[in-house]
């Protein structure tokens, strides 16, 4: 037999004996170059991490890739607060990345309120990036305070209308200096309730001034004013100042408000002028029924008087002289009253018009 045919039938005999171990060779080998595949993956972020004291073992980024967490950002990040003096736990920075929390802007603000002498906890940190606020620039306005326009101009209105005791109305505009409280950043109100309690609080100074020459002329009784009533109280800023920008005299809503109060006097007036003339006329239109109710009952008393005079002739009690008598009687009182009555007209025609 040859050579070749030799080999070919140990190496049969070989596979028959020895496949089992084959098998697991094969299988040990697969999972070394896996597991080499894995280490040179994550030896630099281990060497990183050893080098700058960070301790996060090749294990625990095994299992943050297992976990499905930002590897690389949580050796980043955690190298940082090292660096800077910060003492933190792999675990804390994982939960926060697996609540969806921001991991780099809540590291730099810690970094940031321990630079600057901040007592800035990661998990306060972490509690105010989770309730939506944004935490850095909370620790920025905390180091450098920041201002704030009152009334907002965004909003639609450029000044806050106050009117002094004169009736004076004055216009007036402020910029208010906060600083961030981080300890009362949760829960605490926001920039609009600084706004809206300033802004309350301008008003009620310029309406407590006696005249409004007293407010142009000492613009920083209204910031004394706002300054005293802790209007920051329950809110996640602290007033630092409260400055004046502009102030400009508006309309005298003293004299306009009298005006408006006279022209509605007046229409109460003529309405009540008007009611008086109406119940004259219906008085007037009543005196006129009862005159012509009387004339009418007159009229009828007259009809009955030649009733009268017959019935007398019929029972005898009045003559034929009598009766020529009051005839004659009547006609002289009607030719008189004829006289008096042209007398009259006449006098009337000679009266100037």
């Amino acid at each position: 037999m040859s050579p070749a045919v030799l080999i070919a039938a140990d190496t049969d005999k070989f596979l028959q004996e020895n496949w089992v171990l084959i098998v697991i060779g094969a299988v040990l080998l697969l999972f070394g170059i896996v597991f080499l595949v894995i280490f040179f993956s994550f030896l630099r972020l281990w060497i990183q991490c050893f080098l700058t004291g960070a301790r996060i073992s090749i294990w625990d980024l095994i299992g943050m890739k297992l976990r499905n967490v930002d590897y690389g950002l949580i050796v980043r990040q955690k190298i940082a607060l090292v660096q800077a003096g910060v003492k933190m736990s792999t675990q804390e920075m994982e939960a926060h990345y697996l609540a969806r929390g921001n991991v780099a802007k809540t590291a730099a603000a810690v970094i940031a309120a321990h630079k600057a002498g901040f007592d800035l906890d990661w998990r306060k940190a972490a509690a105010i990036d989770l309730a939506g606020r944004d935490v850095l620039d909370a620790v920025k306005t905390s180091v450098n305070p920041k201002v704030i326009d009152c009334p907002d101009m965004g909003k639609g209105k450029s000044t806050l209308d106050g009117v002094c005791k004169n009736g004076i109305q004055l216009k007036a505009r402020a910029r208010v200096t906060v600083r961030t409280k981080l300890d009362r950043l949760v829960g605490g109100a926001t920039e609009e309730t600084i706004i809206a309690r300033v802004g309350e609080g301008i008003v009620k100074a310029i309406g407590s001034a006696e005249h409004h020459t007293d407010v142009l002329a000492n613009p920083n009784v209204i910031s004394q004013a706002v300054l005293k009533s802790s209007l920051d109280s329950q809110t996640a800023f602290e007033i630092v100042s409260v400055d004046v920008a502009e102030i400009d005299v508006g309309d005298n809503i003293g004299a306009i408000l009298q005006a408006n109060q006279a022209k509605a006097d007046l229409q109460v007036a003529q309405a009540q002028a008007e009611k008086r003339a109406a119940l004259a006329r219906a008085l007037e239109q009543e005196m006129k029924a009862a005159v012509e109710e009387n004339r009418a009952k007159v009229m009828l008393a007259q009809a009955e008087v030649p009733l009268a005079i017959a019935h007398a002739f019929r029972e005898g009690r009045l003559g034929v002289m009598d009766y020529y008598n009051l005839r004659n009687l009547q006609s002289d009182t009607d030719m008189r009253n004829t006289i008096a009555d042209t007398g009259k007209s006449d006098r009337s025609e000679r009266l100037p018009s």
